[in-house]
């Protein structure tokens, strides 16, 4: 499903920063709480999706 890849990419791409952000960068910690934002809405890209497939079965 192309939403759920989406989402493993979002979620793969901010590790360095979410790291850098416990290390006190906070640079980091602004970009990781933009990224959890589009980590959330692609995450319900995701239910939206699984909804959209259960209701054509």
């Amino acid at each position: 499903m192309q939403e759920y890849e989406a989402l493993k990419t979002l979620v793969a791409e901010i590790e360095a920063d979410v790291n850098k952000a416990q290390g006190g960068n906070k640079a980091a910690g602004t970009r990781v709480r933009k990224q959890m934002q589009d980590i959330k809405k692609a995450a319900q890209n995701v239910r939206n999706r699984i909804l959209e497939i259960r209701t054509t079965d």
